[in-house]
């Protein structure tokens, strides 16, 4: 018997045009940045190039959403690619067009949904594709998103929903679109009046993708989610939020560590809890800041090192968020740390086996061996560690090591002590000789 393909054995990598150009993102900026990513970041594994939420909004201009604006929808209530936005869509073409010119590049095409139906097609009542059951029939009028104006839920037990979601894939596998970023829908408590709508209807999505004819990675957000529903999310999804919304704001950095530790171990091929993106390089594209469009991330270079650290050492999925073709140097060496980058591929078993107040340790660990050590500092105070083999399951009294941010070689001792500025981080990927047993970090002097 053939194995069932397994999508997502890593965690995906691309870019999303959400951070830089919230829902105005046009056909131009797309392609570019898909040029960008094939030309400098296709050979490090990224791939994915991901349109983000409203594409089918005409006036879309901001990082804001237009109440209730006009939707461009086809006659069965699917919405299209807004055509003085993307003009290759025009003719019903849809985003078939852009994606030829993706998977061109050797990249993978995404796009983002709200879950539900169009509230424009229930007001106009329109028909849905392979049934005789009507938009507003269809509609659950009392479960709608708190923060856009677009959709109405679905009613997982009217007929017509199944054939709805059914239809909207099948035109997206015509796209050819290789993942679906799908909103809206994995935080479980934002319908109190129509309690677990949301969560049925992610059946109803899980059943349209595998009867759709193309694989799909599916996305869901936003966070939180909770962790008691993991099994239930791996069922159904590839990757899933942890965290609401995530910027370029040192707060939410420093509360990541909490979140992260709390799903640790739950990461595995084709299942991937997310951190969400990475608010790096020139963010908000749309907005004039002093006199500039957007600005740069936020983050201090450490906090960028942290950032990646943590990301990479706990897998979760890496989806750029600024505008590539304004990358500095430093922020191209963030993407192409390939050691960083291996860390992210070949880590097993990712834990965080230590933290006393604002110093934090994770760890994982190869197939072959190796052991990536990341130790952090979050406070505002400087720290000491020692790093004890031990605890990390070496022998001997001294190990061969590579300073993953530095790219320095050289040889770590036994109870080595180092010293940490503020807001840093040490990351060593450590030969092991022997295979590393289970390990408990000792107190840190």
């Amino acid at each position: 018997m053939e194995e069932k393909q397994v999508l997502a054995k890593r965690p995906p990598m691309g870019w999303n045009s959400w951070d830089c150009y919230g829902p105005a993102v046009n056909e131009e900026q797309l392609l570019g940045n898909a040029k960008y990513m094939a030309k400098h970041l296709k050979a490090f594994g990224w791939e994915y190039v991901v349109c983000d939420i409203q594409w089918y909004e005409p006036t879309a201009s901001s990082h804001e959403y237009h109440k209730f604006a006009p939707l461009e929808m086809d006659e069965y209530s699917r919405l299209m690619p807004a055509v003085n936005r993307f003009p290759s869509a025009k003719g019903g073409k849809g985003f078939g067009p852009i994606a030829d010119k993706i998977h061109e590049m050797g990249l993978k095409f995404g796009i983002h949904i709200m879950r539900g139906i169009p509230r424009q097609a229930v007001h106009n009542n329109t028909a849905i594709l392979g049934t005789d059951a009507t938009a507003r029939e269809i509609a659950h009028p009392s479960s709608v998103c708190k923060w856009n104006t677009d959709m109405y839920g679905v009613d997982p037990k009217a007929k017509g929903a199944q054939e709805y979601y059914n239809s909207i894939f099948q035109l997206y596998a015509k796209w050819g679109v290789d993942f679906v970023k799908v909103d809206d829908i994995a935080r479980t408590d934002y319908t109190p009046e129509a309690p677990g709508a949301a969560v049925k209807e992610l059946e109803l999505i899980r059943r349209a993708i595998d009867n759709c004819g193309r694989s799909m990675v599916l996305s869901l957000s936003p966070g939180p989610t909770k962790l008691d529903e993991k099994n239930y999310l791996s069922e159904n999804a590839n990757m899933w939020r942890m965290t609401d919304d995530f910027w370029d704001d040192w707060k939410l950095l420093y509360n990541m560590f909490e979140t992260a530790h709390k799903w640790e171990g739950v990461g595995t091929k084709g299942h991937w809890p997310d951190c969400d993106m990475l608010p790096l390089g020139r963010l908000c594209m749309c907005n004039d800041e002093d006199g500039e469009k957007g600005h740069y991330t936020r983050f201090t270079r450490d906090e960028q090192k942290i950032l990646m650290t943590l990301w990479c050492i706990f897998r979760s999925p890496l989806m750029f968020g600024g505008d590539l073709r304004e990358n500095d140097e430093f922020t191209m060496s963030l993407l192409t740390n390939e050691r960083l980058l291996g860390m992210h591929k070949k880590g097993r078993k990712p834990k965080e086996i230590y933290r006393k107040k604002d110093l934090v340790i994770w760890r994982s660990k190869t197939k072959d061996g190796k052991i990536y050590l990341a130790i952090f500092n979050i406070g505002e105070k400087s720290q000491s560690h020692k790093i004890k083999f031990k605890d990390l399951g070496l022998t001997g009294t001294e190990a061969k090591a590579v300073d993953i941010w530095s790219g320095m070689s050289g040889i770590v001792k036994d109870k080595e002590s180092v010293d940490m500025e503020p807001h840093t981080v040490e990351c060593y990927e450590i030969e092991a000789p022997e295979e590393p047993e289970e390990d408990i970090w000792q107190d840190l002097q």
